[in-house]
Parts: structure tokens; C-alpha cells; sequence
């Protein structure tokens, strides 16, 4: 078994835990992949302005409105860093492919209301 650099990238299906993956493969053009784009949902405002400019790495969620990664390959670098340079609340990031790995898995504890929903605020209480 070779040792696997954690940089692999994330194939579905039966890939996904192929041993013999070494970041190398066709689908990244050779090169070890090193980093990739994540967006801060919890930042994100829901201007769709990343999946205008990257339709094939961006799209928006379904039950939140807000931006999310669904390929990585999907457009060119260069692409990529004019979604990211033209964010208005700076939410999408370049991150080391094992971080990004770490807080796509922490995505799925997060919580997130709905875009344009009501979001209660807590006055401090004071003193009689």
C-alpha cells in the first residue's frame, strides 16, 4: 500500500477510497493538488456573484441560499481567483487541500438560517 499524502482529491464512488491514489491522477492535469476553494457559509450573503463567474466549481444551496464548492476541477485557477477576488464579503478562500478536508467535515454540525430570515437579537439585561 502506498502512503497517501492526504492531498488526494475527493472522487466519488468507489475512488473515493482507492489506495492507490496519489494526487497525480489525469482529472488534476498531473500535478499534485496542494489547495482548493472553500466558502465560509456562515459569511456568505447569498449574491450568487461566485457561480456567475465559476458555474462549474460554484453553485448555490438549496435550503440556505448561500455558495457551496461542488467541484473543485470544475473551472481554471485564474477563475477561481476572480470569484474569490470579487466577493463582496470575502467568504471564499484558498485553503491546503487537508484543511479543507477538516471543515467540509465540521460543515456538517454548522447551523445556518435561511437567507433573509429574522435572526434574534439578545438585548444585555439591566439592572433594576
Amino acid at each position: 500500500m502506498a502512503e497517501r499524502s492526504g492531498l488526494e482529491p475527493e472522487l466519488g464512488g468507489f475512488l473515493a477510497e482507492a489506495e492507490d491514489r496519489s494526487g497525480f491522477e489525469p482529472e488534476l492535469g498531473g500535478a499534485l493538488r496542494q489547495r482548493g476553494v472553500y466558502v465560509d457559509e456562515p459569511t456568505c450573503i447569498g449574491c450568487k456573484h461566485c457561480a456567475h463567474v465559476a458555474p462549474n466549481t460554484f453553485h448555490i444551496e438549496a435550503d440556505y441560499g448561500r455558495s457551496r464548492v461542488f467541484n473543485q476541477n470544475g473551472d481554471p485557477e485564474s477563475i477561481l481567483q476572480e470569484a474569490i477576488d470579487t466577493c463582496p464579503v470575502d467568504c471564499i478562500h484558498w485553503l491546503d487541500y487537508t484543511e479543507l478536508k477538516r471543515l467540509e467535515s465540521l460543515r456538517q454540525t454548522q447551523e445556518l438560517k435561511p437567507l433573509g430570515f429574522p435572526q434574534p437579537h439578545r438585548l444585555p439585561k439591566t439592572q433594576p
